[in-house]
């Protein structure tokens, strides 16, 4: 193993120190139902929109798809949008991504079914920017829609959607998978990575930067106590092996994204065992990572599941769970990050 998995102790300020950090926030103080987790949030033409499933716990099937929109400085009350009522009963629904195409209505994925090796891909859309939405829609056999992560949208406007998936082995197999549609998801097909590498990288939940030159990168969340990575010399076509990279994953799902200026950011648990702390990195070529700065770092609590965006005016945006309780939303001036380099693996005093 190497040297970094067991030196990975933090020293970092708190976040709201930051001088990037323009805002923390949660987007509810009062939750509506007991637990919450797995949020996304996404830019329209009126402003921010979020979404996480929440319910009585994971897995119950009282958990439904939540949502939430950014007006006039205030987020809104959260309102159910979402639930796992079938015809023979109700079952949980998990993981929404909210996605707002180049044109068009925006797009809300969400899986619903018993558990992650048993689920289904879901989709809904508004015309109105979030305040109301279409009836559910069950995507094709063998699709689901991005698993947890934002899609991407190419510049023919095909829609690249990083996914995966889990089986009921024990333990567990976990793939990672891409599914395209050019028709905004009426029709799709797959690719997958061509080798798992050696040991067998074992992933799921992936994001996708651009390289540029058609080039792309997924990176994500592993078992294998370091976050993945896999590239495509082909906007998505095809993925060659996957790596591992040296920066640590505790099992905890990541995100991210590749800014205007063609730098890359990476928030996850830079840990290898429990949720806590939650960072930011950032890269300018999806492999080596500096420090940039800590959202969290309280011992034995949980923050995590990030989704991260950046916005039309150039600021990124974040929401994660906080404690199983909240959405945290934060904004950050990316100009305004103070880098500093990682050593096999080691989050620096910032």
């Amino acid at each position: 193993m190497k040297a970094f998995l067991f030196t990975l102790l933090i020293a970092g300020s708190a976040m709201a120190a930051d001088n990037a950090v323009l805002k923390s926030e949660f987007i509810f103080e009062q939750a509506p139902v007991p637990s919450c987790h797995a949020s996304t949030i996404v830019e329209t033409k009126d402003g921010m929109v979020a979404a996480w499933f929440a319910g009585t716990a994971e897995g119950k099937p009282d958990v439904g798809i939540w949502s939430s929109r950014l007006v006039d400085g205030a987020w809104t009350a959260p309102v159910e949008v979402a639930n796992g009522i079938i015809p023979d009963g109700r079952v949980p629904c998990w993981n929404p991504v909210l996605f707002q195409p180049k044109s068009g209505a925006l797009m809300l994925f969400y899986k619903m079914g018993p558990s992650p090796s048993t689920w289904w891909g879901m989709l809904r859309s508004s015309i109105d920017s979030g305040k109301t939405w279409s009836d559910g829609t069950r995507l094709p056999e063998g699709i689901l829609g991005p698993i947890k992560n934002k899609p991407v949208q190419l510049d023919d406007g095909t829609l690249l959607c990083p996914t995966s998936s889990e089986t009921n082995n024990k333990p567990s197999a976990w793939r990672v998978q891409f599914e395209r549609s050019s028709d905004m998801g009426k029709t799709w097909t797959t690719a997958q990575p061509s080798g798992l590498g050696d040991p067998v990288v074992d992933a799921i939940q992936p994001s996708v930067l651009f390289l540029g030159g058609g080039k792309l990168a997924a990176i994500g969340r592993s078992k294998n106590k370091q976050v993945f990575h896999v590239e495509s010399p082909d906007e998505g076509k095809t993925w060659g092996t996957m790596t591992l990279l040296d920066l640590p994953n505790p099992n905890s799902g990541t995100d991210a994204v590749t800014l205007k200026d063609g730098r890359h950011l990476l928030i996850y648990n830079h840990t290898v065992k429990g949720r806590s702390p939650l960072n930011l990195a950032v890269s300018k070529d999806g492999k080596e990572w500096l420090a940039a700065l800590v959202f969290e770092n309280e011992p034995k609590a949980e923050f995590s599941y990030p989704a991260i965006i950046q916005a039309s005016d150039g600021m990124v945006h974040v929401t994660y769970t906080w404690k199983r309780l909240k959405v945290k939303h934060a904004v950050i001036d990316p100009a305004k990050l103070d880098l500093k380099p990682m050593v096999k693996g080691v989050w620096p005093s910032l």
